[in-house]
């Protein structure tokens, strides 16, 4: 199949190489022009993926045109906030071949919308079925050294699911499928929130005990607001759910559990986004489930506590305080 994937990160440059390797025309989109030509030059994402070669058959463009005309799949893997602006670029061509598969882990802030329900609102021709998401603990750093992953494609189109399951797959990379885009999207948009929460716990010195009681409840409550807006329960205990979320409170690869834990260490949010290369997607999406969870009103303490300690600069210590004190419930 020919295949662009628009966004040059390490996820996206990871997935394109995957891509390839299993045997695809692969095209990488980078929209800083001077970048595409630096890593045509190179064969390499030193910015964002260092030490992996990117094979000479991947075309890297900063034409968007060339990227996403006539193809079957277009991978979108641009930062969740910048996706409206490339999709409406992409308005004036013709998809109704095309495949469209997010896998970006974010809401929307001002719309409160998942990556697909942005794809549909840029391009309102485009079907259900050519839409899909591909989702899962998959950090790039191990997925590009080929280490085993396993993830989930979703789309309300079974057959366009398992046709994602089928283009990714490949030894080291296994894909499960399901119908439940929804599920999957809020699974991975969410844990990023929690993640940040769990860094946190880190930074500020609490223990394994702490962190397992914010990953525990903070499960509860993504699935209280992904249920509430329509996704499938059991989504939230597989891949896109517990697994991602175990993945991202964990891994040293993290980018949103590395922005808690210099908040709890007592660094300024502005300093610390400031200091990365890299988009931490969880940073902008709890502003989207604070509001989400509060015009739903959807119980979220976790997730109101991080907001609270990222944009109010409340003090970590307090609010995990008032975490433990608040009233006695049951646990389901």
């Amino acid at each position: 199949m020919k295949i662009s994937v628009l966004g040059a990160g390490g996820w996206g440059t990871t997935l394109a190489i995957l891509l390839h390797n299993n045997g695809h025309n692969v095209d990488i989109w980078e929209y800083k022009k001077s970048y595409a030509k630096t890593m045509h030059k190179a064969r390499e994402n030193k910015l964002y993926l260092p030490g992996v070669s990117i094979p000479k058959e991947i075309n890297i463009t900063h034409d968007l045109e060339e990227a996403s005309n006539n193809k079957h799949m277009l991978v979108i893997a641009v930062p969740t906030q910048f996706i409206r602006s490339v999709m409406h670029e992409l308005r004036k061509y013709d998809f109704k071949n095309t495949t469209f598969i997010s896998v970006s882990k974010g809401i929307e802030k001002h719309t409160l919308m998942t990556v697909s329900n942005i794809i549909k609102d840029e391009l309102p021709g485009l079907a259900s079925s050519n839409i899909g998401v591909l989702s899962g603990p998959s950090h790039a750093e191990e997925v590009s050294k080929k280490i085993p992953t396993a993830v989930v494609s979703a789309s309300e189109d079974l057959e366009t699911a398992k046709m994602i399951q089928n283009a990714f797959m490949n030894s080291y990379f296994r894909v499960y499928h399901s119908d439940d885009m929804l599920g999957v999207e809020y699974g991975g948009a969410l844990k990023n929130v929690i993640a940040i929460g769990a860094g946190i716990v880190d930074g500020a010195g609490f223990g394994d005990n702490t962190k397992a009681a914010i990953m525990t409840r903070g499960i509860a409550e993504i699935s209280r607001l992904g249920i509430s807006l329509g996704a499938k329960p059991e989504t939230f205990s597989g891949l896109s759910g517990m697994g991602d979320l175990i993945v991202t409170c964990m891994s040293k690869h993290s980018r949103n559990r590395f922005v808690g834990e210099q908040i709890g260490k007592g660094k300024k949010l502005k300093n610390v986004i400031e200091s990365m290369n890299m988009v931490a997607e969880g940073v902008e999406t709890c502003k989207s489930v604070y509001k989400l969870t509060t015009e739903h009103n959807i119980l979220a303490p976790i997730c109101h506590g991080v907001y609270e300690i990222l944009f109010e600069e409340k003090d970590p210590i307090k609010s995990t305080y008032e975490l433990m004190t608040r009233d006695m419930k049951s646990e389901h």
